[in-house]
């Protein structure tokens, strides 16, 4: 076993994990925003999925535990990394190039992540930890999208997770070998697309609850 570990701590090691983390994370946007578009259908709809989800019982906690354990071995990946890079060129260039393909979406993968880990700390503590003795899972969602603070922190960071996920998205396949020169602008293309749909599709929902859902 003790070359699996040198190899995981190893900088290919911590590049795959970091690939594989984040295309898991990926998926969870997916299937979270499919999940989200229940919001659309009004209070019925949405309690009635989140009912169906919450019947599943210990799969969800499962999924949950597999999910915040791949969340903490992304950021701490992903934080030994940036320490490394900045650590290899502590003095910082006078002039930044541009060049070598650089994108807003690589150059701020360090600053979008964190900013990424702390609103799920306050997403969770928002809506899944939320006391529901008097409310529904929807009335705390339309409560918190009427708030104005509320509203323009999640359309934010959607742009945010857009950002990110831009650059995260095509870079997992780099990773995993799949650069081949013919299919990585189509795969970069997709990764565009991807954060489109990612920042678009999450950050109007509270737009559409704050104007045409009252509370």
């Amino acid at each position: 076993m003790s070359w699996l570990f040198s190899f995981i701590w190893s900088s290919l090691g911590r590049k795959l994990l970091m690939a594989l983390t984040g295309f898991c994370f990926c998926m969870f946007l997916v299937m979270h925003l499919f999940g989200n578009l229940m919001l659309y259908g009004g209070r019925d709809a949405f309690n009635g999925y989140a009912e169906k989800l919450h019947q599943l019982g210990v799969l969800v906690t499962v999924f949950e535990l597999g999910l915040l354990t791949f969340g903490i071995i992304h950021v701490l990946t992903g934080s030994i990394l940036f320490y490394q890079n900045f650590a290899a060129r502590p003095v910082r260039y006078a002039v930044r190039a541009s060049g070598g393909g650089q994108t807003l979406g690589s150059a701020t993968m360090p600053y979008t992540g964190f900013l990424v880990l702390v609103f799920v700390v306050f997403h969770l503590i928002d809506f899944h930890f939320a006391d529901r003795t008097n409310a529904t899972i929807y009335d705390i969602v339309s409560t918190a999208f009427h708030d104005p603070f509320h509203l323009a922190t999640y359309i934010f960071v959607m742009i945010v997770v857009a950002v990110h996920v831009s650059h995260g998205f095509w870079s997992a396949f780099q990773t995993f070998g799949l650069n081949h020169v013919k299919y990585m602008p189509l795969i970069k293309g997709l990764s565009l697309a991807f954060a489109f749909v990612v920042g678009l599709g999450f950050g109007f929902i509270p737009i559409y609850i704050a104007l045409f859902r009252g509370q």
